[in-house]
């Protein structure tokens, strides 16, 4: 096959992806909202076991109501698709927040390992953030409806 065809093939491919762009929205929004909506129900059936956790690592533990809000609250909006840009902004702060404060010993190999999952993780939701929810979602339907 000439460089052309290899080009244009690949050209074919990425423009076929794009097509699939509001599956994979929708499907990356149930894989990140699916961690943290687990999350958070997690903390809410451990409430005292979370804020001993929070308070080991120097971290107050009478935020655990606001933590729960964020993960489930967040993790439902994203799975949702509603207010996208702006929870996947405040999800992406969040989670390099719980990187600095509970993964920082990158003497441990499990440690470092959980800091870097956490910096992909926030890169995931600022990528949402800049390309939004997709059609597949509340925020496009609410913007549809609102212009009709």
């Amino acid at each position: 096959m000439a460089r052309g065809g290899a080009l244009n093939e690949a050209l074919r491919a990425v423009e076929a992806i794009g097509l699939a762009g509001n599956g994979l929205a929708l499907l990356s929004r149930i894989t990140m909202a699916a961690l943290f909506v687990n999350e958070g129900a997690a903390k809410v059936g451990d409430v005292g076991g979370t804020m001993d956790y929070m308070r080991s690592f120097g971290v107050w533990p009478q935020l655990v109501g606001l933590v729960i809000l964020v993960e489930f609250g967040g993790g439902m909006l994203i799975l949702l698709g509603f207010l996208t840009r702006l929870t996947a902004i405040g999800l992406a702060v969040y989670t390099l927040l719980a990187a600095l404060f509970f993964h920082r010993d990158f003497a441990d190999p499990d440690q470092l390992i959980h800091f870097q999952k956490n910096l992909a993780i926030a890169g995931g939701f600022l990528a949402l953030a800049a390309f939004g929810a997709g059609a597949w979602s509340l925020d496009a339907w609410l913007t549809k409806s609102a212009r009709s």
